[in-house]
């Protein structure tokens, strides 16, 4: 079977990618390098079973020639625009990219009877009020323009299961991190800290730093979003995955640097639209998919950190 992979450059993408070819499958990435990078996938580029393709998700002809002549299976939409800032300046972009690309990668999967998993985020959803964590039904809130857009995405992909009988399965990974990520503008909070402390720069925190995240190791996120696309159980349905643990930044802050003096707080850029808690509860990824993190988080921060070091080390 062939497999697309939308944004297959981009950071979780390129992750997706190497667990499907780990799984010896062929696999198209499709990337418009906004977001992605060629370098994220070239140790891919000797692999037979792998090709890339530099495309737009809104470029219909492209979408339309892919499908036609590789005949997918599977896609996996992961292709987005992905920055709350962003969303909030111009929300255009965002909805364009987020909501009527994922149309015209939904036609072409209804066309040709591709299964698709959309790949969401826990952005979509309001603060945390449980201990036992956000759950698939709870309360949605659309904080930006990007956590709308991907509602919108999500409410599109599931209407064409309704609507057509087309296999799809909705995932909402929790805040992702790892080799690969970017570290500058607003990539990871972990990649972030973790460049900055190795650069001998204070780490700064937006606001009083009390906002909590719930961090998932990105090998452990590309398993999860595999499985989605493999098991019957999956169809129609929203899946959460995340660690089951979650953390303030300030407490993020002091495992990634000792010393209290090198952590700063900033004014936030987009209070209107912060979270104040994210935990997710896994209970039906563990259920339908039999998945569970095996990363802890200290455990992701030392990996990250080494593959952000071996960077740094690379561009001296």
């Amino acid at each position: 079977m062939k497999i697309l992979v939308t944004g297959g450059a981009g950071f979780i993408g390129r992750w997706v990618v190497k667990q499907l070819l780990a799984e010896d499958r062929r696999v198209v990435a499709l990337d418009n390098l906004s977001n992605g990078s060629l370098a994220n996938v070239a140790e891919f580029a000797a692999n037979p079973h792998f090709s890339f393709v530099e495309g737009d998700i809104k470029d219909e002809s492209c979408l339309q020639g892919l499908f036609r002549e590789h005949d997918f299976a599977l896609c996996y939409h992961l292709g987005a625009s992905i920055n709350v800032q962003d969303s909030i300046d111009d929300p255009r972009s965002t909805y364009e990219n987020d909501v009527s690309g994922t149309f015209y990668v939904l036609e072409q999967a209804r066309r040709h009877n591709t299964r698709l998993v959309f790949v969401s985020t826990c952005m979509v959803y309001d603060k945390c009020r449980e201990q036992s964590g956000i759950a698939e039904l709870h309360p949605l809130k659309p904080a930006s323009p990007y956590a709308a857009s991907k509602i919108a995405g999500e409410s599109l992909a599931l209407s064409y299961y309704h609507a057509y009988g087309l296999p799809v399965t909705v995932v909402r990974p929790f805040n992702t991190y790892g080799p690969f990520q970017k570290s500058s503008g607003e990539g990871g909070v972990v990649a972030i800290f973790i460049k900055r402390k190795l650069s001998g720069e204070d780490l700064l925190i937006y606001g009083d730093g009390t906002q909590t995240r719930d961090l998932l190791f990105v090998e452990d996120c590309a398993r999860f979003i595999v499985l989605a696309g493999f098991s019957e159980k999956a169809v129609g349905e929203i899946i959460n995955a995340g660690l089951g643990k979650d953390v303030t930044i300030n407490e993020l802050a002091a495992m990634i640097v000792a010393d209290s003096r090198k952590i700063k707080h900033v004014p936030h850029i987009h209070p209107q639209s912060e979270i104040p808690r994210l935990l997710c509860n896994s209970d039906k990824a563990d259920r339908l998919l039999a998945w569970r993190p095996q990363v802890s988080l200290q455990q992701g921060i030392e990996i990250t950190q080494a593959w952000i070091q071996q960077q740094l080390t690379a561009d001296d």
